[in-house]
């Protein structure tokens, strides 16, 4: 069975201000990689929009209500926070990278798909139940789990984040959830100041591994085999979300770990194998950081490498 890419053009009219690292150009370059031959079974399709009642499953009323509601003329910009704002085609592009996450969930389980990777904009995992932050609107790996657990039943689901930025807007929607596990790698201190390993959730659920600046592959892939991947097996998720990250990649201007684009394609295997066992294969990617556009380009590719290899 094959991976799914589902994408869409609308993601790439988020427009952000001059200089702004998530910039359109994250996303054609990730496109543009995937467009290589290697990469032609990909089963594509087009995100559709997240629907307000799917919001509503992660996020408060008021937060869903404002994000929808803002209006911006064309080659303007409303700024949501300091380091996050809105354009014109925003509003569509933050419901399509939500949709996204959903329409793969639901072709991943019914089998349509393997696996599937979200190439969207923008990310998500800053987002917290009533707060956009962190260059992120919605939440769309929350958004997806709780449309999972509604709508398909599941009672156990994993997030995985090897982003290089604590998700905390991920940790504030699962910590009092028990079965929703949220588990972390990322530099620390690094924005945005949460995710200490002390930060635990209502059953243990929440599992953050800090790293420091200047970590590179062999801390990296140690804290995930001794840390990450034995609390995940022992969870035994019904399905995995990857909160997909590149900007721990050691060319990344916003941080200071050390990855490789091999270390992607081998936490990601990693996380196969245990999907393996536990949820028939059942994995959701989708993409949050990374700032360097020609290590984002080739992390993808090693990332989609693996999933389709599984």
């Amino acid at each position: 069975m094959a991976t799914g890419l589902i994408s869409h053009s609308a993601c790439m009219a988020h427009v952000t201000p001059a200089g702004h690292p998530e910039r359109a150009a994250r996303l054609k370059v990730v496109r543009n990689a995937l467009d290589r031959p290697e990469f032609e079974s990909l089963i594509r399709s087009d995100a559709p929009q997240a629907s307000r009642d799917s919001l509503l499953r992660a996020h408060s009323a008021a937060h869903v209500d404002e994000i929808l509601g803002v209006e911006v003329g064309e080659g303007q910009f409303a700024r949501i926070d300091a380091d996050t704002s809105m354009s014109s085609g925003s509003r569509e592009a933050a419901l399509r990278a939500a949709g996204a996450v959903i329409a793969a969930i639901d072709a991943v389980v019914v089998g349509l798909v393997r696996n599937a990777f979200c190439a969207v904009r923008p990310p998500g995992h800053h987002a917290e139940r009533a707060r956009a932050m962190g260059f992120c609107l919605f939440n769309n790996v929350a958004v997806g789990a709780l449309h999972a657990r509604t709508v398909h039943g599941f009672a156990r689901i994993a997030v995985i984040d090897f982003d290089v930025h604590h998700g905390n807007g991920t940790q504030d929607i699962f910590c009092r959830e028990a079965g929703l596990f949220y588990a972390s790698t990322h530099q620390s201190p690094l924005y945005p100041g949460t995710g200490a390993a002390s930060e635990r959730g209502v059953a243990g659920n929440v599992l953050n591994v800090p790293l420091p600046p200047g970590a590179g592959s062999e801390e990296f892939r140690d804290a995930f085999e001794r840390r990450v991947l034995p609390p995940l097996l022992e969870f035994a998720p019904e399905l995995i979300l990857i909160s997909a990250g590149f900007d721990a990649h050691r060319a990344d201007p916003l941080a200071q770990l050390q990855l490789e684009d091999r270390d992607f394609y081998w936490s990601t295997l990693e996380i196969c194998e245990i999907a393996g066992r536990t949820c028939s294969g059942r994995v959701v990617s989708a993409l949050e950081g990374g700032y360097d556009l020609d290590a984002l380009a080739r992390s993808v590719a090693a990332h989609v490498r693996a999933l389709m290899e599984e």
